[in-house]
């Protein structure tokens, strides 16, 4: 989970606690060398006198506009629910969730205004589409760990980041049946040769577990283009600031103020509310990336730190021998 530091490269900055008034605008006292000489933030996502377009290395933490970031931050986290709330009714943003995701969405509106450069840069080399895949497999109380799973169900939900709209792939009946009638309508799609895109799951599982015990079971090698994919748990965790156990599909629906659509452990229905949190999250100014993989066949975290790779084109595998 990614440390809440002063000033981080694409977190929160966090000022030092202070006394706020209820307004939309909130007085900072600087060291109190001079009680009459004050600091103010804005939230109305204009510029201050303090600011300037920011033309230096995202690296660069003088420029003045971090220090308003700063300022700002530690006044957004001294609002109530409600004082949240119509501020973020008054920049036209959704207003639904819980305190601590409406204090994420304010940040972060903020944020992307007034590094305006660096989001257009970074949005040149983001994902246009995000495939969101929930299996539904067979299961034994408990779980063991010698129990076969095998997918009775492969929904996949395509989510463009632009436009944020979604779409639904149809089914077929078997597992190499369907797993070719998605990749032929992701190649339709033009994803890994026209356009960049990443798969993205609601925890390990799907890959990691169901998706290679199938492939064994049907006789197929694991296909390329599925060796890596965004856990959307790990990075609501990671950027909600919550722990684990809030990373259940439910629960999180629940904390963005919204309610389940559909009929639970329906494949689709899940993949379909995955996708709604994805919206939520890009719209609350999440970065979503590609952070895990399966590597010789194991589990393995992916760093954050590293350049956004788009997903190979899909091609259907090979049988084993």
């Amino acid at each position: 989970m990614e440390d809440e530091q002063t000033l981080q490269p694409g977190g929160e900055a966090v000022a030092p606690a202070r006394r706020a008034s209820p307004g939309s605008e909130c007085g900072d006292e600087a060291q109190r060398p001079n009680p009459e000489k004050k600091q103010r933030c804005r939230l109305d996502g204009q510029e201050t006198k303090a600011s300037k377009l920011i033309t230096s290395s995202a690296s660069d933490f003088s420029d003045p506009v971090y220090k308003e970031i700063a300022i700002t931050n530690g006044c957004i986290n001294r609002m109530s629910k409600e004082e949240l709330r119509a501020k973020l009714s008054e920049f036209k943003l959704e207003t639904r969730g819980v305190k601590d995701v409406l204090k994420k969405r304010l940040k972060n509106y903020y944020k992307k205004q007034k590094l305006m450069l660096k989001e257009s840069n970074f949005a040149d080399s983001y994902y246009d589409y995000i495939c969101i895949i929930d299996f539904e497999a067979t299961c034994e109380e408990g779980n063991p760990p010698e129990f076969i799973h095998e997918i009775i169900e492969f929904p996949v939900v395509l989510l463009n980041t632009h436009t944020l709209e979604i779409e639904q792939v149809d089914r077929a009946d078997t597992f190499p049946q369907v797993l070719k009638r998605v990749i032929d309508w992701m190649k339709l799609k033009e994803l890994g040769t026209k356009y960049k895109y990443s798969i993205l799951t609601d925890g390990s599982w799907d890959m990691s577990k169901f998706l290679n015990i199938q492939c064994q079971l049907s006789r197929l090698k694991y296909p390329p283009f599925a060796k890596k994919w965004i856990n959307i748990r790990k990075s609501y965790g990671n950027f909600y600031k919550v722990p684990r156990s809030q990373t259940k599909l439910t629960i999180m629906l629940e904390k963005l103020g919204m309610d389940y659509d559909g009929r639970p452990h329906s494949g689709l229905d899940d993949s379909k509310n995955i996708a709604r949190i994805a919206v939520r999250m890009l719209q609350d100014g999440c970065e979503l990336r590609v952070n895990e993989k399966m590597h010789a066949g194991q589990l393995m975290s992916v760093s954050s730190s590293l350049p956004i790779e788009g997903t190979p084109a899909p091609q259907m595998p090979h049988s084993r021998k």
